[in-house]
């Protein structure tokens, strides 16, 4: 089975439609066999979902997520688990051991009162990958 895990230097990245990359790894019987970083050349909850389902993934972890983003996986056939933060691969780990702490509740936000951040922080001078809480947005 793959699984696939938006990416940022090491970390789950925390705005799923704007991830610059995902980690894809293949697992089996409780073992990852197989890990791999795609870049992500189109953005958008769309074509990221098109994106993981031509490579056959069927499962996404991932942090904040919307819900044009949950529609997108699930039109997909993708089962996702959100609102998971921290080390990508040790949220792998977790999944396969069964002890991923993940929000069955997570809805993203960030679209209603306007983004000012783009997902990247960049325009608020922060390196956060993504997590805009540590500027305000």
């Amino acid at each position: 089975m793959r699984i696939a895990i938006p990416y940022y230097m090491g970390n789950i990245f925390q705005h799923f439609g704007h991830a610059p990359q995902f980690k894809v790894y293949e697992v089996e019987n409780h073992q990852v066999l197989m890990e791999m970083v795609v870049e992500v050349e189109e953005k958008g909850h769309g074509a990221v979902a098109e994106l993981l389902r031509s490579m056959d993934v069927r499962v996404v972890i991932c942090g904040n997520i919307g819900e044009g983003a949950m529609r997108a996986l699930q039109n997909a056939g993708i089962i996702f688990y959100g609102g998971v933060i921290g080390d990508a691969d040790e949220a792998i780990t977790a999944l396969i051991q069964g002890g991923l702490k993940y929000d069955p509740n997570i809805k993203c936000t960030a679209h209603e009162g306007g983004h000012g951040c783009a997902g990247d922080c960049a325009d608020c001078g922060s390196d956060c990958g993504g997590d805009c809480s540590t500027c305000g947005h």
